[in-house]
């Protein structure tokens, strides 16, 4: 027969490998899914860099950090701690809040006397009967002023304003009391501020009817005239959300922000300054009882472009006399994406806008249209009180040069104070801004770009998963204190902590204003601390960064399972368990885990099978010979025990 060349062909290469394993002898007790009784010790190296790691993210400070460097104050039952007010002359803190007044220690904001200030029952059911509720229904302290030994303080009391003065020393001692209308509103969601004088003057922006329409910028007590805004005129005020006011010089001016009513396609929101004299004494006939110099201007915080973007909405002002500058938190609206923005308006600018030419509209049909100032060089006491001039009175709208400091495009801002620090070489400004969410952020206020919008740090007050806005902030620059008011707590924060920065290299890195490395003394202190300022050195050049590098750690151990091990001439069945580097992950070029990933119990003589410690999970015993436990296959876990003795440490 003849054998064709297809029988004669050698097999193939993959045909010869599936008959030499058909042929080999598979070693017995092997687990299915077993895994090497005493695998070899790997680094555990992290993942490499990831995007998140290559972002520039400005340091925060945890509340568990922060914790240990605040005081706080709370009452029960105490809500809205929203006004604080400083008594340097007697080293306390005035606080209001719903329904109490509180006088606190600067030091450590201890309690020195808490008075009730609440509704009467008669107040109070009226109100609800006015279809308010029981929680609207209460005294809301909205205006705490200090002047001289006594406290003027207003509160909506159930929707019926009334204001006390009281003795400083004594707040439960009460010296007069007045109506509250027209200096403070009904409802405590109404925006409003005050300033008093040295003469005793009170200057107040509020709502003054129940229904909130009729917003009013008002002066009353001491010796001159009531004033008053016109009434029911959008030209004057329209819809205002009033801010902050200040008495400086021969004017006091108001911030504040209100609905455009030089915008003519649909609704927007303008923030201004306003100004009216001291010494203004109100017109005749039609004006009687009325402002003649009252002034506006619009605030524009925007930022630079082609189209610039509007920050429009402004939320808190800070005043530095020193400087003469107004600090300024601007935001977008509500139902906008959230960004804020600081900017700074020097007081000479606004008086060369108010200076400069006005925005008039000569009938509600007509455009609005720049017209010159007819008194481009005005002071206080020029017009004449019998013939009042309207335009200064009602269209002065021209926009009012800025400074655009920093924004944030994910942050509401919803506070700020300043304080001025001297650092190695020059001044700074450190701005400290809260927000909507209960957190202080701590900035730099430069003209250096490479610093320009610098956080410093962001502190945390809150506990993880809590939110809750700042509703107050004083500083203090003496005692280089922060005071917050929380809605049910009044906490003091220091402004430096250079103390917690252990290293020369923490301590350069912080770039912190208030803190420079001491080369003598070889630790972080203040500038006044310093044993010696050329022995004291800072580096604020660059923004500080986050350090985002994390080291690994491992986490618990797992349960025994069924394992392997082969000791060259045979395999056997035995249990061990695992451990994963993951309590934390190693991240951005951390490093990894020290230590094996696996243990098993280890051979005679060693220890194997006895008791461990801290509660460890024991193993069966070892067979003769053996570094590992013979079990079968099946063998279950063995029960939670002591640990065996001869294992590495920090095995937990």
């Amino acid at each position: 027969m003849t054998t064709s060349a297809q029988d004669s062909a050698p097999p193939s290469a993959p045909g010869l490998l599936l008959f030499l394993l058909l042929i080999l002898p598979l070693p017995r007790s092997i687990p299915a899914a077993s895994a090497p009784c005493h695998p070899r010790p790997h680094p555990h190296r992290g993942p490499p860099p990831s995007a998140e790691c290559t972002r520039r993210e400005h340091p925060v400070v945890s509340f568990q950090a922060l914790s240990p460097w605040i005081s706080s104050f709370s009452h029960p039952g105490v809500r809205d701690f929203s006004q604080l007010t400083l008594d340097l002359s007697r080293n306390q803190l005035i606080v209001g809040a719903r329904n109490y007044l509180f006088r606190l220690s600067l030091s450590n904001i201890s309690l020195i006397q808490a008075t009730e200030w609440g509704p009467d029952e008669d107040t109070r059911r009226s109100c609800q009967s006015k279809g308010k509720t029981e929680v609207e229904c209460q005294n809301y302290i909205r205006v705490l002023l200090v002047n001289g030994k006594r406290v003027f303080t207003c509160g909506t009391n159930a929707f019926l304003p009334v204001c006390t003065t009281r003795q400083i020393g004594n707040m439960s001692r009460v010296l007069d009391r007045v109506n509250g209308v027209a200096r403070c509103p009904y409802d405590p969601r109404h925006n409003s501020t005050a300033v008093v004088t040295e003469r005793g003057e009170l200057y107040a922006a509020t709502v003054i009817d129940f229904s909130g329409r009729d917003p009013v910028i008002y002066r009353s007590l001491g010796n001159m005239p009531p004033l008053r805004t016109a009434q029911y005129n959008s030209k004057w005020l329209n819809e205002p959300h009033f801010i902050s006011a200040y008495d400086v010089g021969l004017f006091t001016y108001f911030f504040l922000r209100e609905n455009a009513v030089e915008h003519d396609c649909g609704k927007t929101v303008y923030s201004r300054v306003a100004r009216v004299c001291k010494n203004d004494i109100g017109g005749r006939f039609l004006l009687e009882d009325t402002w003649t110099t009252f002034m506006k201007a619009r605030l524009n915080c925007s930022r630079a472009g082609e189209i610039p973007f509007y920050y429009n909405e402004l939320q808190s002002t800070f005043y530095l006399p020193e400087q003469d500058l107004i600090y300024a938190v601007f935001t977008t609206n509500v139902n906008s994406i959230a960004a804020s923005a600081v900017c700074a308006f020097n007081l000479s600018s606004i008086t060369q806008t108010f200076n400069g030419p006005f925005r008039y509209q000569e009938n509600p049909r007509s455009a609005w249209l720049p017209t010159p100032n007819p008194i481009p060089n005005f002071q206080c006491g020029t017009l004449s009180d019998n013939s009042p001039n309207e335009n200064l009175t009602e269209r002065s709208l021209q926009d009012a040069q800025r400074l655009f400091l920093m924004n944030d495009d994910s942050v509401r801002f919803s506070k700020l104070v300043v304080d001025i620090v001297q650092g190695r070489d020059t001044l700074y400004h450190v701005m400290y801004i809260g927000t909507e969410y209960g957190s202080i952020l701590k900035a730099l206020s430069t003209a250096n770009k490479n610093l320009r919008g610098c956080y410093l740090e962001e502190m945390r007050l809150l506990p993880p998963g809590v939110q809750e806005p700042i509703l107050s902030l004083q500083i203090l620059h003496s005692d280089r204190s922060l005071f917050v008011g929380l809605n049910n707590r009044v906490v003091k924060i220091p402004l430096e902590r250079c103390s917690s920065y252990r290293t020369e290299q923490l301590c350069l890195d912080a770039r912190d204003p208030y803190c420079g490395w001491d080369r003598k003394q070889r630790r972080c202190t203040t500038i006044e601390d310093s044993s010696n300022m050329s022995l004291w050195t800072q580096n604020i050049s660059v923004c500080p960064l986050r350090n985002l590098t994390t080291d690994g750690g491992f986490g618990p151990w797992a349960g025994w399972q069924a394992c392997s091990h082969d000791d060259g001439d045979s395999t056997s069945a035995c249990v061990c368990r695992s451990r994963a580097c993951d309590s934390p992950l190693p991240r951005c070029g951390g490093r990894g885990c020290e230590g094996p990933p696996s243990r098993c119990p280890t051979a005679p003589g060693t220890g194997a099978g006895r008791p461990g410690r801290h509660g460890d999970s024991a193993a069966p015993a070892a067979a003769s010979g053996s570094r590992c436990a013979s079990a079968p296959a099946t063998t279950p876990p063995p029960p939670r025990g002591p640990r065996l003795r001869g294992t590495e440490p920090g095995g937990e």
